[in-house]
C-alpha cells in the first residue's frame, strides 16, 4: 500500500492535504509533515495543507489557501480523519481526479480511491514516517528537519508524551530516529505543553467538582459562563481532556463543554470501548478516546447513562 501511495504521489503534479476539524498535533504533524515530505523529494510539486488555521498550533505549521479551481486534475489526501463529515475545508475535495484516505482510527468510513488505514499505529504522523521509509528504501527520498520536527510533534500529541498504551516498540523506534534530525526538541515541548494560569485553575475546578458513581463513571459539564469565569475558550479545554486520567477508581470520564452552537464531548476510557457511542452522536474516534457534539444537555444525561452501562459490562 505505502508503494502505491508513493507511485500515485509521483504521478499527480498538484497534491492537496486535508486533514480533520479541530486539530491536534498529529493532524497537523502528518498533514504538513506528508506536505513538507514531498516537497522535499519532487520540489517541483504544488503541495498545499487545506484547513482553518488553529491559532493554537500556529508553533507547529500554518494553511494554504486553496481556491476551488486547484482542485481540478489533482490528488487529494486526506490523513488523521476516520470519516468524510470530520474532513475540514471539505466542500471541494470530492473534485478531486484521485482521493487517498492514511488514517489510524477504525476504518468506519472506508472512503477514498486509495486507503491506507493502521489502527495499530500510535499516530498518522507514525504512519508518515513509515511511508517516509518505503519511499527511502525505494526511491531514495530523504527527509527535512522541518517534516521530522511536525512528525515527532504529532507522535508526541497523540501517545501522551509517550504515555498511552498506543506507544510501541516502533513507536519509541521511530521517535529515535526522528531525534537525529535538528530541531530543538526542548522547546517543541515547551509549546506543546505550557499551561498558564486561566487552564491550571480551570484543571483545579475539574478535580474539585467532577462527579464519579460506584462504577467508575465520571463526568463534568462545563458550561459557557464557568468558561468565562475562567477565561478560557472551549477550544483550549482540548489540553484537559486527561485530567481525569490519573484518578484511582475512575474506569471511563467524559468532559461536556459548552460552546457557542453545541456542546462538545470528549470521551476517555481505561478499558471500556467509547467510540461506538460516540458515532452515535455524531463523533467517533479511537477505541479509548472519542469525541463527539450534542445540542442538548438531555444527550448529556443520556451519553452519560450509557456510559455507565459499559462500565457495569466490562
Amino acid at each position: 500500500m505505502k508503494r502505491q501511495i508513493i507511485d500515485t504521489i509521483e504521478k499527480y503534479d498538484k497534491i492537496i492535504i486535508h486533514r480533520h476539524v479541530r486539530p491536534d498535533p498529529d493532524a497537523y504533524g502528518s498533514q504538513v509533515g506528508l506536505k513538507e515530505l514531498i516537497l522535499a523529494n519532487y520540489p517541483e510539486k504544488q503541495v498545499f495543507a487545506a484547513g482553518v488555521h488553529d491559532e493554537q498550533l500556529t508553533y507547529l505549521a500554518s494553511q494554504d489557501q486553496i481556491d476551488p479551481s486547484d482542485y481540478e486534475g489533482a490528488l487529494v489526501i486526506v490523513t488523521d480523519t476516520g470519516n468524510t463529515e470530520r474532513i475540514d475545508a471539505a466542500s471541494c475535495y470530492q473534485e478531486a481526479a484521485c482521493l487517498c484516505k492514511i488514517d489510524h482510527h477504525p476504518n468506519v468510513d472506508p472512503y477514498g480511491d486509495i486507503r491506507w488505514v493502521d489502527t495499530e499505529a500510535s499516530s498518522t504522523s507514525e504512519m508518515i514516517y513509515l511511508l517516509f521509509e518505503a519511499g527511502r528504501d525505494h526511491y531514495d527520498w530523504k527527509m527535512s528537519d522541518v517534516c521530522a520536527r511536525l512528525l515527532f510533534a504529532g507522535i508526541v500529541g497523540d501517545t501522551g508524551r509517550f504515555i498511552f498504551p498506543s506507544a510501541t516498540v516502533r513507536t519509541f523506534e521511530i521517535a529515535s530516529a526522528l531525534s537525529r534530525y535538528a530541531f530543538d526538541r526542548t522547546k517543541l515541548y515547551a509549546d506543546m505543553y505550557e499551561e498558564d494560569r486561566r487552564l491550571l485553575h480551570l484543571k483545579g475546578y475539574i478535580y474539585q467538582n467532577f462527579t464519579m458513581d460506584e462504577h467508575g463513571t465520571a463526568y463534568i459539564k462545563i458550561n459557557k459562563s464557568l468558561l468565562q469565569e475562567y477565561g478560557v475558550t472551549a477550544k483550549e479545554t482540548s489540553q484537559l481532556v486527561g485530567v481525569l486520567g490519573d484518578v484511582k477508581g475512575i474506569c471511563a470520564w467524559v468532559i461536556f463543554v459548552e460552546e457557542e452552537d453545541q456542546i462538545r464531548v470528549r470521551l476517555r476510557s481505561k478499558g471500556p470501548i467509547i467510540n461506538q457511542l460516540a458515532a452515535q452522536y455524531n463523533g467517533g474516534g479511537h477505541p479509548l478516546a472519542s469525541g463527539a457534539s450534542i445540542y442538548k444537555w438531555e444527550e448529556a444525561d443520556e451519553i452519560i447513562r450509557k456510559l455507565r452501562d459499559l462500565c457495569v459490562t466490562h
